[in-house]
């Protein structure tokens, strides 16, 4: 099922509690108390310090960046169901995985299966995610709602007229279509590059269209990680006469930082969806406003 921003069923269906599992991402303000910890074998540790009536409806919140994470996930969803608690539910903005959606390479995992079934293992009644990259991820989750990126868009354009789409790679367009519909625009410029599946290297990028009459070109994605396929493309772009280059995504990763981006692009937005950031070069617009909790 696919919902637009805000995501008002989330609080607003039926009273329940919260337990963030990121000391940085409290979207719904008030948490459950817990302690964590690690055991000297490296294994993750929950204690829940609140006392919790039997029968409530939790939504957990959590940021994963590693397996260790996703084990601290699924002790405090055991610890809850010792408690005795109601339905429990998930909001995990980014989900791990979601760029290895098919196998590639012959031995190398399908690993969105992997941690969908994970995640499927819980039986949660209900997991919330955010602009997935591909409707692979979805497919594969039960009960999942998936939140588009919609407001977080019109958020930033809200004040900025006269600009060109950009559908950065095919498997971008879709997405860019629906933010186009949804904002009214009439025209998107799609592009395309060539990436060698084995080393994952990128060699070359091509904008369709001849010339960009010094318009703002806005690229909206999913994730930015290193940054490699924007970069290459805003420098085609240029050589396309494109105007300012403003730069859209929903998860910022930026494993490289920022500094590399902002030699080509005017301005970068992201959303704390997979991390809380603190880079004056980015603007980060925080889920709780977008989801208007």
């Amino acid at each position: 099922m696919v919902i637009p921003f805000p995501y008002i069923a989330l609080t607003k269906e039926i009273k329940m509690k919260y337990i963030h599992l990121d000391n940085e991402f409290t979207p719904f303000g008030k948490s459950l108390h817990y302690e964590a910890f690690t055991f000297n074998g490296g294994e993750p540790h929950i204690k829940i310090v609140d006392e919790i009536a039997p029968g409530t409806n939790i939504l957990m919140t959590c940021r994963p960046k590693s397996f260790n994470d996703l084990g601290f996930l699924f002790m405090a969803h055991n610890a809850l169901t010792q408690l005795n608690v109601g339905d429990i539910s998930l909001l995990m903005p980014y989900f791990p995985g979601a760029r290895q959606d098919r196998i590639m390479i012959s031995g190398e995992p399908f690993s969105l299966k992997v941690y969908t079934r994970l995640i499927n293992g819980l039986e949660l009644k209900r997991i919330n995610i955010i602009d997935p990259h591909s409707d692979v991820c979805p497919a594969l989750l039960k009960n999942v709602h998936v939140i588009e990126n919609i407001v977080f868009v019109k958020e930033v354009l809200d004040n900025k007229t006269d600009y060109t789409l950009i559908a950065p790679d095919a498997g971008a367009m879709k997405k860019t279509y629906k933010v186009a519909q949804a904002l009214q625009v009439s025209k998107v410029v799609e592009c395309s590059k060539v990436r060698d599946i084995s080393t994952g290297r990128l060699s070359s990028f091509k904008v369709n269209a001849d010339d960009l009459e010094n318009k703002a070109c806005v690229i909206v994605d999913d994730i930015c990680d290193g940054g490699g396929t924007f970069i290459g493309l805003a420098k085609e772009l240029k050589k396309k006469n494109a105007g300012p280059l403003i730069l859209i995504v929903t998860h910022g990763i930026f494993s490289k930082g920022s500094d590399h981006l902002t030699e080509v692009f005017d301005e970068i937005y992201t959303t704390d969806a997979f991390k809380t950031i603190k880079d004056q070069n980015i603007n980060q617009i925080e889920l709780t406003t977008l989801l208007n909790l």
